[in-house]
């Protein structure tokens, strides 16, 4: 045991700078390790914000979740479950079935709709009963009694009298009722001035009516939002909830709409966190798709830390086996051999983990900023740190320090084991790994051929496998690409490099191991951050091409609150209106299965008006028409009526944003689906399985060619009282609703493993220049000047660089070539800052790990024996 500390104490004194390259590398895994871990476990306990029924003991509400259940291949059946970001509604009878359980203090049924109150400001409708669910009171004034009064939370005074529209898809609106007891109903008209007769506590930007306004406002007769309870003091919470369950599932009542077969939607009883869900319907499956998406991008990130750090730590021992075969040779056995080198990395792993460690809540804190900065994140989800998860980092240092012990153990078990005089020898690379990278290579190639023929998701995943699968094959086949590469680049270099260009390629070529080994992570990182900056791009940029060739409109009108009812034939009939489309957002489930497994994907779609739709919006289409778009039929996009072998005639099931199963007959096939989604419907279709129009909806406008557009926009804002008329309208382009947190999550992993390619690149070419040593100074004492060596290095940088760039976009290259083609049936796009950002990169990064580290080998008239 004394000889093996002796050893390692030894050993890292004498090759600190050579371990300063491991360091660096065990401090950044270390440091995404502990961030990564920090987020999952923190998105793990994340639930939806409890406001608006903070003081209900429990809350009733539909079922949020949908279910799809298959048998895989050879397997027993599984059951996948998404998510739903429409709200599930409640049927009215199991208010009275509440009511009447024994604990029940107050049973209070809910109301929740987009209210405008004009410029541009939105806020929320409820029934005022509600307000006591969020400990709501009046401050100031009463409560409301009549139609036309209205509390609110703030931003309006007791007397005022205020401008609101109101009303979910199809209401009609109320018109100014003034002291009636009845609000009547003005059909077409969609101003309503309410007398504000309160002021309360409680959520902001909260509009309170009576119960019998909110309901009509809400336009869903015959059921609720939710059901708030309050329980009687003597009864807990956990008993209560088992006699409510009881008596809702003794009455038989389930989430309102008809499932598919086998997802039963029985109605939901919640407590504490949960009790969130039913407000802010985003939130559960944004936190699903956070833990998705983190867990995905964290084993990339990991598996490429773990390839860096074994990587770094063979080479560091790599440059001394000389040295480990020497001390073989004066009686050290294989077991002090390797419990040395362990005792050594074991030194430098440990203080590495623990800086990386210290750093990964500052971390943390960054990049949760960066998400709420991007808006990635939806209203109301919370992500909890409580302070027993703070040690988590030191965790994932534990676990650093075992993979560099680990990494150790194995670069040093083939000299360990060899005779000196064998370890002294430098072994040529096998033909096992060259056929080995060879077959690598070309099942890469094969899978990225695959990918041209899929579509969707399994095109994507079949042109990811490709490129990991060929990066690991340049791995493999390294030296040889090193050789074959100088055998294209030698003649330049002999040719314009002088002496210098022939000691450049001399050396290049002799010591194809040691190029290769230079040249393997340059191709990590420019392959792996072309294919994910490049992948993304491709689908944006192509995405807003087709947007931009699909928008005809000139104008646009919107509303807050919403639209009216008949807002769109009324802007049809105003003079100078050519065409008029009423265009909704939102969202479907599709069930499928992915080699026999169950898969439930949520995708963006648009409601439409069919009525001259080409005109204002056109998307481009292949087979059928859209004439023929009404509720019970629907387009799909050209792509994934491949993937679902359907054409104009078939039939389609899709499951609405509320959980509802259709069975819909396709009328037409159509081209820019990158821009208007898989799926275009009626627009009534879309809108009855909605909670709300949502802030997208708008109508498209395309005027008259001999028409003053000013007077027109003049008449539209006329025809549609409160509606604002917008000039030159953005392209309709649909969004994932997680589009936001990919982008950041991505961004976020594309610079870890971007740093951790580039301390590849600088920790293997610093680790072979500090081995280069004893060579530079042999060719000093030849005759070589300072400067032809610093000439001949940048030579063999510029070298390694270049080829490292070029396989590298070789090999991002095919796979993107096959994603682009199936994904966006074009090339592949990478904006041309991006690009040269990784050319820049990466040459600064290969010049300064050839020539930093041996800055004092060439100083000074003669060479002189420094230790490394």
């Amino acid at each position: 045991m004394s000889v093996t500390r002796l050893l390692a104490s030894r050993a890292a004194r004498t090759h600190r700078r050579a371990w300063a390259a491991v360091f660096a590398a065990l401090v950044l895994t270390s440091l995404l390790l502990g961030t990564f871990g920090l987020t999952l476990a923190s998105a793990a306990l994340g639930h939806p914000r409890v406001e608006r029924y903070a003081a209900a003991d429990l809350v009733v509400a539909g079922d949020q979740n949908t279910r799809f259940t298959a048998k895989p291949w050879g397997s027993e059946p599984q059951t996948a479950e998404a998510g739903l970001t429409e709200r599930v509604r409640v049927p009215e009878a199991a208010l009275a079935v509440v009511r009447k359980v024994p604990g029940v203090r107050a049973a209070i049924a809910d109301e929740v709709f987009p209210v405008g109150l004009g410029g541009g400001k939105a806020a929320t409708g409820r029934p005022w009963d509600a307000a006591r669910l969020a400990h709501g009171a009046v401050r100031d004034g009463r409560a409301p009694q009549r139609a036309g009064e209205v509390v609110v939370s703030g931003g309006a005074r007791v007397g005022e009298r205020i401008a609101l529209r109101a009303g979910g898809a199809g209401a009609t609106y109320s018109r100014d009722s003034g002291d009636s007891g009845d609000s009547g109903n003005s059909g077409n008209s969609a101003n309503s001035a309410y007398s504000v007769v309160g002021v309360a506590d409680g959520p902001r930007d909260t509009v309170y009516f009576t119960g019998s306004e909110a309901r009509r406002l809400a336009g869903h007769p015959g059921s609720l939002d939710a059901i708030g309870i309050v329980a009687e003091r003597s009864i807990g919470s956990d008993e209560l909830h088992t006699r409510v369950r009881h008596a809702l599932d003794v009455a038989g009542l389930e989430s309102v709409g008809r499932r598919a077969d086998g997802d039963r939607a029985a109605l939901r009883v919640l407590a504490g966190d949960g009790r969130g869900g039913p407000e802010f319907l985003a939130a559960g499956p944004a936190r699903t798709g956070l833990l998705m998406l983190l867990g995905s991008v964290a084993s990339t990130v990991v598996l490429i830390a773990l390839l860096v750090v074994s990587s770094t730590v063979v080479q560091a021992l790599q440059q001394r086996a000389h040295e480990l075969a020497l001390l073989r040779a004066v009686g050290a056995t294989p077991g002090q051999l390797r419990g040395a080198v362990g005792r050594e990395v074991g030194r430098v792993a440990a203080l590495a983990a623990l800086v990386g460690a210290a750093g990964a809540f500052p971390a943390y804190v960054a990049l949760r900023g960066l998400l709420d900065a991007r808006g990635a994140l939806p209203a109301g989800l919370e992500l909890p740190l409580p302070p027993w998860l703070w040690p988590a980092p030191l965790v994932t240092a534990g676990v650093t320090v075992l993979v560099a012990r680990l990494a150790a153990l194995i670069a040093v078990a083939r000299t360990a084991k060899l005779r000196p005089a064998e370890a002294l020898r430098e072994a040529a690379p096998g033909k096992g790994r060259q056929v080995t990278g060879l077959v690598l290579l070309v099942m890469g190639v094969s899978s990225a051929g695959t990918a041209t023929l899929l579509h969707g998701e399994a095109a994507a995943a079949a042109a990811g496998a490709a490129a990991v699968t060929m990066v690991i094959a340049c791995a493999l086949l390294g030296p040889w690409i090193a050789e074959g590469a100088m055998r294209l680049l030698g003649a330049p270099l002999r040719r314009f490099g002088g002496p210098c260009g022939w000691l450049a390629a001399a050396n290049c070529t002799a010591a194809a191991r040691r190029s290769g080994a230079a040249i393997t992570p340059i191709v990590l990182v420019t392959a792996f951050i072309g294919v994910q900056l490049s992948a993304g791009a491709t689908l944006t940029h192509e995405g807003a091409a087709q947007a931009g060739r699909a928008l005809r409109a000139d104008l646009a009108v919107r509303a807050d609150g919403g639209l009216p009812a008949g807002a769109v034939e009324r802007i049809r009939r105003v003079s100078g209106v050519r065409a008029a489309t009423d265009v909704v957002p939102g969202t479907v489930v599709l069930a499928r299965r992915a080699a026999g497994s169950p898969e439930l994907d949520r995708l963006p779609v648009l409601g439409v008006t069919p009525e001259r739709l080409t005109q204002t919006l056109d998307p481009g289409v292949r087979e059928g028409t859209m004439r023929g778009l009404r509720p019970g039929t629907v387009a799909v996009g050209e792509d994934r009526a491949r993937s679902l072998d359907v054409r104009p005639g078939s039939t389609v099931t899709l499951r609405f944003g509320d959980g509802v199963q259709a069975r819909l007959r396709v009328v037409a096939t159509y081209e820019r689906s990158l821009a208007l989604g898989d799926f275009l419907f009626a627009r009534d279709e879309l809108l009855r399985h909605m909670s709300g129009p949502g802030e997208g909806r708008r109508v498209l406008v395309r005027t008259a060619s001999d028409g003053d557009r000013g007077v027109v926009e003049q008449a539209l804002a006329a025809a549609v009282a409160g509606a604002r008329v917008e000039r030159g309208p953005a392209p309709v382009r649909v969004a994932a609703a997680d589009q936001a947190l990919g982008e950041v999550v991505s961004a976020a992993a594309v610079s870890a493993v971007g740093a951790f390619t580039v301390i590849a690149v600088l920790s293997t070419l610093s680790l072979i220049a500090i081995g280069r040593r004893p060579e530079l100074r042999l060719l000093r004492l030849a005759g070589a000047g300072r400067r032809q060596l610093r000439r001949m290095l940048r030579l063999e940088a510029a070298a390694t660089a270049v080829t490292g760039l070029a396989v590298g976009a070789g090999v991002a290259s095919v796979p993107l070539l096959a994603f682009s083609l199936a994904m966006a049936r074009t090339v592949p796009y990478l904006p041309a800052v991006q690009g040269v950002l990784i050319v820049v990169v990466v040459a600064v990064t290969t010049g300064a790990g050839a020539l930093l580290p041996l800055r004092e080998t060439l100083r000074g008239r003669y060479p002189a024996r420094r230790r490394g």
